[in-house]
């Protein structure tokens, strides 16, 4: 069994690392290399670095950081921000990240992701794909250009096709951002990721939700994610990987440690 990974998450605005609350008032966390730095350190197994506005205000990530945090960690990282051709995804590739994601530029063009994955190997293009709960209605609806409230819209896809589409078109790896949940810290949405690990049969990783050590662990094993993603409380020292990473050894998660 492959061990699961604890991927803290870094939402970079400005060159700084700033984060929200479902996806809106970002306040500032302090800057981008040390904070990496401090994650690798601390015993994280993967970073991802989102660029937040970059698809919103129709350019590529501001590559100026990625080298310098190629320089300063030893674990695999991804880059998201307005990646939308093979020369912008090998850019990035080339400063020293592992992996690529793309989320507003996939919803645009879906070609983009088999361009990708041929070009590059489905092992390196994760597509990140924003779901949003619509409690009227009862669905959960894929949501672009989130990175700027006054541009976010609603798509027409329900993020269980989305999921099937992306997949047979090439993604590698999907990151599943549940925007109700994102730094309220009450829980991943247990119910949506179920429902989408039974479609999804590519790595799947949870993000929007994590306050405890518990949390992470539900993730794990009542909805079999092979990742679980957080943000605040890694930068507000809520919980230490390191010693979630012990508990979660002790619950019988197969990690790295």
């Amino acid at each position: 069994m492959l061990a699961k990974r604890i991927i803290p998450c870094l939402d970079v605005k400005d060159g700084q690392v700033v984060k929200g609350v479902q996806f809106r008032n970002h306040e500032i966390i302090g800057d981008i290399v040390p904070l990496a730095k401090r994650y690798a350190e601390e015993g994280a197994d993967e970073l991802v670095f989102y660029d937040i506005t970059a698809s919103s205000d129709g350019r590529v990530v501001d590559k100026s950081w990625i080298s310098r945090v190629a320089e300063v960690i030893d674990i695999p990282f991804c880059v998201a921000g307005g990646i939308k051709s093979i020369e912008d995804a090998g850019n990035i590739l080339q400063f020293g990240a592992d992996k690529i994601s793309i989320n507003s530029p996939a919803l645009a063009d879906p070609t983009l992701i088999t361009r990708l994955a041929d070009r590059f190997g489905v092992q390196c293009i994760v597509v990140g794909i924003d779901t949003w709960h619509d409690a009227e209605t009862g669905t959960y609806q894929v949501h672009q250009f989130t990175g700027d409230e006054a541009r976010t819209k609603v798509t027409t896809w329900q993020t269980i096709d989305w999921v099937k589409e992306v997949q047979q078109r090439g993604a590698g790896e999907i990151v599943l951002n549940m925007m109700n949940q994102d730094g309220v810290r009450n829980g991943y949405d247990l119910r949506q990721l179920n429902a989408i690990r039974e479609v999804c049969h590519v790595p799947l990783i949870a993000s929007g939700g994590a306050g405890t050590r518990e949390h992470f662990l539900d993730a794990f094993k009542l909805a079999r994610v092979d990742g679980a993603l957080a943000a605040s409380v890694f930068h507000k020292q809520i919980i230490n990987i390191g010693e979630l990473k012990r508990y979660l050894a002790e619950q019988g998660v197969e990690i790295r440690l």
